[in-house]
């Protein structure tokens, strides 16, 4: 596990107070299909104003996603519970990282700010992510499970997605979060295992595959989503096996992306892969069996959650009418 970092005041300034020792590393220049305009709509401008006046995180914004202009014009905003400080170093992630403010805390209203958010932009479809905070007995397990049940009192029509962190050394406690029957249960794998000791030093590969099969095991009919970030210098012969791993844990739905460098100090991007590439990840991918696959340079986990969770659901039922027949 990766050590909590101390926040300073003198440090605090940094986001990643972790990664200033470190060289800088280049910087690709991004090619046509990667670019995207800043947003500019009124839509953009809603959503961030209800985001704000609820005191509430977004990875949208934490993570610097290309896609904010696009998903907040439709008021689709990704809520980061448990804070907005990672107790993880992940040399991929732009989200500041450190102790939290207040170690081994949460806020007990953000669950009940969040379901308001969610009544207020009148979603249909939900996606909450939250920062690892390994400070916490439960891995922020129960806040989870808080998050979800306040949605539903307030909600009970919108269907709720779930990123979660990987619950490392928490003793069970991601049972509880299994158990509040999300209706996606999604963790990222993120990269091949090969590279797992430079760019997510602080989590386990097989560990993040065993959370996986274990939704599955514990409630068949949970949807399990998880993803994957390519140009770190992965091979494709690695993504194919990660693509059968997460077969065999039962995963329902892949996500294939684009690595976009947040800064100098961030891992290199090894190269862009073209969109040709993407769709061949996504042929091979459906021939192995996800009942849907959604890959391309701009792909992130809860991009178009809302219509691909409509897809999703659609596959399944084809799938076991096809199996009653």
């Amino acid at each position: 596990m990766a050590n909590l970092i101390d926040l300073t005041q003198s440090t605090r300034k940094h986001r990643h107070p972790e990664k200033q020792s470190r060289p800088d590393t280049p910087l690709l220049r991004k090619p046509d299909w990667i670019r995207v305009k800043a947003p500019t709509s009124q839509g953009y401008a809603e959503t961030r104003q209800i985001v704000k006046s609820k005191g509430l995180v977004t990875v949208c914004e934490e993570a610097g996603c290309p896609n904010i202009g696009e998903c907040w014009d439709k008021k689709h905003a990704t809520m980061m519970i448990l804070g907005e400080i990672c107790t993880r170093a992940c040399s991929f992630c732009n989200v500041s990282t450190g102790k939290p403010l207040t170690p081994g805390r949460v806020e007990e209203d953000e669950p009940g700010r969040v379901a308001e958010a969610v009544a207020e932009m009148g979603l249909q479809h939900v996606v909450i992510t939250s920062v690892d905070r390994d400070d916490l007995t439960d891995g922020g397990a129960m806040h989870f499970v808080n998050t979800i049940d306040a949605i539903r009192a307030t909600s009970p029509g919108t269907t709720i997605e779930i990123l979660t962190p990987d619950f490392l050394r928490k003793d069970g406690w991601e049972n509880h979060v299994i158990d509040a029957k999300p209706d996606v249960f999604n963790h990222n794998l993120e990269t091949v295992p090969r590279l797992y000791l430079s760019i997510r030093p602080g989590a386990r590969y097989f560990h993040s595959l065993r959370l996986l099969q274990k939704v599955k095991d514990r409630d068949p009919t949970q949807f399990t989503k998880s993803g994957l970030m390519v140009g770190l210098g992965e091979t494709k012969e690695e993504v194919m096996q990660v693509m059968d791993d997460m077969r065999s844990a039962g995963v329902d739905f892949l996500t294939i992306g684009q690595y976009l460098q947040p800064t100098r100090k961030h891992a290199a991007i090894d190269r862009y892969v073209s969109p040709e590439e993407f769709k061949t990840y996504e042929e091979i991918a459906r021939s192995k069996g996800f009942l849907m696959v959604s890959a391309s340079p701009l792909t992130r986990s809860s991009h178009h959650a809302g219509e691909d969770f409509a897809q999703l659901r659609a596959a399944r039922e084809a799938q076991l009418a096809a199996a009653a027949v």
